[in-house]
């Protein structure tokens, strides 16, 4: 966070507010509104406080509002299962250590039974992303999903930079914006809970570069995608039209295990085509 930005939990409540139709809310929408998304009168009136209150809370005057408080605003402005863990996160932290977990360092390093796991899934395409969107290990067949796109050029490939820094990506996931958007998510979670973390630190100042980047940053976007549909069009194999499974790791590291899997028979032929002998890929800490 920088000296001109607000504290996350002020940011969150401004942005969901701002993001929020009053549709959603049940709310007529009668002429024109200079205010995007809900006014903070009418939020004020849903959560039962003043708007005095709500105006010191996104100003990050006052950041020790009560569980009830949060409880309020979150059901005052519909949010989502995400958004509402989000958000009594950061009140936890802006209320105080006592009652936020200590922070622990952001892991990169990969379980060697993970590892192991990663080769027996064969020939399903499959990698271990981390929180910050590193891919920090992967079996061959994603190698040979992955690798045409660019997404393995670097030594220690990001998701997250793929994306909003290499023209490629743009060719190669139809649905870019929705990919877009699934990494801002990714990196606001994490960095509210590893806001220390000087490669994380980095990482997002580099992305903020990109405009892209940076409009969707400012609106706090934290739903998480944990399965769905992902198509791709892979410049040897043609279109790949895939499901995205993606399942949790159980310790504290928050890396995930994500699997793509062919939608359709067309798709799973075309990867039988590209997945050649199992090979595993570990990307170690130490490496450029």
């Amino acid at each position: 966070m920088t000296e001109t930005e607000p504290p996350p939990l002020a940011a969150f409540l401004r942005a969901r507010r701002e993001h929020t139709s009053p549709r959603d809310v049940g709310l007529p929408v009668n002429g024109r509104r200079r205010t995007p998304g809900l006014r903070r009168e009418e939020v004020a009136t849903l959560a039962g406080v003043s708007v005095d209150y709500l105006v010191r809370l996104e100003q990050g005057r006052d950041g020790h509002p009560s569980g009830e408080v949060l409880v309020a605003l979150a059901d005052a402005m519909r949010m989502t299962e995400d958004e509402r863990a989000h958000l009594y996160k950061l009140g936890a932290i802006s209320n105080g250590a006592a009652m936020c977990p200590a922070s622990t360092p952001l892991v990169r390093e990969v379980a060697p039974t993970v590892t192991t796991l990663l080769a027996g899934l064969h020939p399903t395409p499959a990698f271990v992303l981390g929180p910050a969107g590193d891919v920090l290990a992967w079996n061959d067949a994603w190698a040979a999903v992955a690798g045409p796109i660019g997404l393995l050029d670097e030594a220690r490939p990001n998701i997250a930079r793929y994306v909003f820094l290499d023209p490629r990506s743009r060719d190669a996931f139809p649905a870019w914006r929705t990919q877009a958007d699934e990494q801002v998510g990714r990196l606001r979670r994490t960095a509210t809970r590893w806001h220390e973390d000087e490669d994380l630190l980095a990482l997002i100042a580099e992305l903020r570069t990109a405009p892209e980047f940076d409009v969707r940053w400012a609106a706090h976007p934290i739903d998480e995608k944990r399965r769905g549909g992902k198509q791709i069009n892979h410049p040897t194999a043609g279109d790949l039209d895939l499901l995205v499974e993606v399942l949790a790791i159980t310790d504290d590291t928050e890396q995930v295990l994500v699997t793509w899997l062919p939608a359709d028979d067309a798709t799973a032929a075309r990867l039988a085509g590209l997945t050649a002998a199992p090979h595993l890929r570990v990307v170690g800490r130490g490496e450029a």
